[in-house]
């Protein structure tokens, strides 16, 4: 049974794509330091996670053999977190490069970016492909959406049958386009109007950065929602 039938409460991204070690000298970017880390969270109260791997030289990759061995690894520290691989582009792969590195882990679950993965309106072709093997291969997506706009493509793709509507996840990423990259509680609010209008069932997380990103999760968590921390 794939346990990303639902998104997990409280997921946990220990360390993304762009924050390195200058950052803050803590970030966990081998393989060893994510299973620490994973297992301090799921210590804490996380239920899920959600995992980046980086290159040798800290660096953001879309690297099977790395996810593999973090997977494998996980499962062997912390067998009771399941395991969300990320897509993200980074401005670095293609929609190809995505679609590869979901088909060569065969992860539970992965987080696909729907601005990044259907670019263009009108080349879905690849994309939808895509969707609709992995409903039939057992890998949830969780849709990315940067903005409310996203969303209602969503709606507008699901409606045209290019995205599958069945046990929809979706992750709304709050303040993404904020100058000052600081979220804000109101930003909730669009996606939550969107949802009233175009989608009756749907599993929806949040994320948010800077001071108020707590706030925001728990704005998300008493509307029904969930956390990606």
């Amino acid at each position: 049974m794939n346990r990303f039938n639902t998104l997990p409460k409280y997921m946990v991204a220990p360390n993304g794509a762009r924050k390195d070690k200058n950052d803050h000298p803590n970030l966990p970017s081998t393989i060893e330091e994510i299973v620490n880390e994973s297992k301090n969270c799921f210590l804490k109260g996380a239920n899920g996670i959600h995992a980046h791997v980086r290159d040798k030289n800290g660096k953001h990759v879309l690297d099977s053999g790395l996810y593999k061995e973090l997977i494998k690894e996980l499962a062997k520290n912390i067998p009771q977190l399941p395991v969300q691989i990320t897509t993200e582009a980074v401005g670095i792969y293609s929609p190809k490069d995505q679609i590869k590195i979901v088909k060569d882990v065969m992860p539970e679950s992965a987080s696909v970016a729907l601005s990044e993965m259907i670019p263009n309106d009108k080349d879905t072709d690849l994309a939808s492909k895509f969707y609709y093997w992995s409903l039939e291969n057992d890998v949830h997506i969780q849709h990315i959406l940067y903005s409310p706009k996203d969303f209602l493509k969503l709606a507008q793709y699901i409606k045209l049958k290019v995205i599958p509507n069945d046990n929809l996840q979706v992750l709304f990423v709050l303040g993404r386009y904020s100058l000052d990259f600081e979220s804000k509680i109101s930003d909730l609010d669009p996606f939550m109007m969107v949802q009233k209008k175009f989608f009756n069932n749907i599993d929806w997380a949040v994320c948010a950065f800077g001071k108020k990103e707590t706030d925001c999760l728990l704005r998300a968590l008493s509307k029904g929602g969930k956390a990606r921390i």
